[in-house]
């Protein structure tokens, strides 16, 4: 099992985190045997495709340089000109060659591990330079994995050498037999095809290596329970500064409660342990709105700011727990207690009109109904 330099086992999966700064360090899965297999079988496909053209172009270069008349041999011109177009010819010949190489260097690999790229990678470490870490990368599982595919490869492909010869030997020997025209396209295509083959037994060690390099890169990546435990504190806090910035904003959010309170119509208490403030404009809202509530001292505090702003306090345990219960601050009051409330802003506008010396005097403090299904009980 991997340690870190404490001795604790990486026993943990990395975290996302762990894994995205790995990759801007360029640390990302990767595997150089798929990437040979791909541009190595791609370059023998391309042979295969073009061999016709790659043997008539190369002809004609041939013949364009060989056949040069003995009076033009000393001419710059002359010899420059054949330069030039003999570099045409051969750049004709090899540029789709070259595409679909470079098409599968670029796209073949980044599909373990996706496409990456990073400044990090590209600086110097000279950790490197230490000859005590290079012994210990030289004696590393990944230099035995290193080790093993060479010799594998090596009996691997000398193997499919012997078979592809061994089968294709009398197509070898019938060149001899050839007009030369004809033996030369056939040699380049019998040369492309065993080049293929070889090519493909390779697929073997990239089947191998590619689940092997994913694994390594995993492991490397393993993280000790403590590694994890201090990245989570890193990235979502201390528990004691998370609780003091949630103290922090419970305190700016009751400060920001209480200054609402004197805007308010009307607190309904239960008297002691409940208290909450309504507010109703008809030509802004659709419903009452709780601009603050709150229970034991935070209720206290309400009746306090009430009784300083002239807020009317009305006493109503049922409704008062109900609305607590089932109204979020700074939204409409639920459905369920329309009627109730609307009983409590009537009354409260009697009681106004009354002060004002404008109407009767509407009693004391009636028992406003709550539905069964908003009540809640102690």
């Amino acid at each position: 099992m991997a340690e870190n330099e404490d001795g604790q086992e990486k026993t943990e999966d990395a975290t996302a985190k762990k894994e995205q700064e790995a990759k801007e360090k360029g640390q990302v899965a990767r595997s150089k045997e798929l990437g040979s297999v791909a541009v190595t079988m791609c370059g023998a496909a391309g042979i295969i495709m073009s061999g016709s053209m790659l043997y008539d172009i190369g002809r004609e270069v041939f013949e364009l340089n060989y056949q040069i008349p003995r009076d033009e041999l000393m001419s710059p011109d002359v010899m420059s000109g054949n330069l030039i177009a003999s570099a045409k010819l051969a750049f004709s010949a090899l540029v789709p060659f070259y595409i679909l190489v470079f098409a599968a260097a670029l796209f073949v690999p980044p599909l373990v591990g996706g496409f990456n790229f990073s400044t990090k990678a590209l600086a110097p470490k000279f950790n490197k330079l230490n000859p005590f870490s290079g012994l210990k990368r030289m004696f590393s599982v990944q230099a035995l994995m290193e080790m093993t595919k060479a010799i594998a490869k090596f009996l691997l492909v000398g193997t499919f050498a012997i078979l592809i010869m061994q089968y294709d030997w009398d197509r070898y020997l019938a060149l001899g037999f050839q007009p030369v025209d004809e033996a030369m396209t056939s040699g380049v295509i019998l040369v492309a095809w065993a080049f293929f083959y070889l090519c493909c037994s390779l697929l073997l060690i990239a089947a191998i290596d590619v689940p092997f390099q994913i694994y390594q890169h995993k492991k490397q990546l393993k993280m000790t329970k403590q590694e994890v435990k201090d990245e989570y504190k890193d990235t979502e806090g201390k528990p004691e500064v998370k609780g003091k910035i949630r103290q922090k904003q419970r305190e700016m959010a009751q400060s920001r409660m209480m200054s609402a309170i004197p805007e308010a119509d009307v607190v309904i208490t239960n008297p002691t342990h409940y208290a909450v403030a309504l507010k109703y404009d008809s030509k802004k809202m659709l419903a009452p709105i709780l601009v603050a509530k709150g229970a034991d001292f935070v209720a206290l505090q309400i009746k306090k700011v009430a009784l300083a702003n002239d807020v009317i306090i009305l006493n109503s345990p049922p409704l008062a727990r109900s609305i607590y219960y089932h109204s979020e601050l700074d939204r409409e009051i639920p459905q369920g207690l329309y009627v109730s409330v609307a009983q409590v802003l009537a009354y409260v506008f009697q009681l106004e009109q009354f002060q004002q010396g404008k109407g009767p005097n509407p009693g004391t403090t009636p028992d406003f109904v709550v539905p069964e299904d908003m009540r809640k009980d102690e």
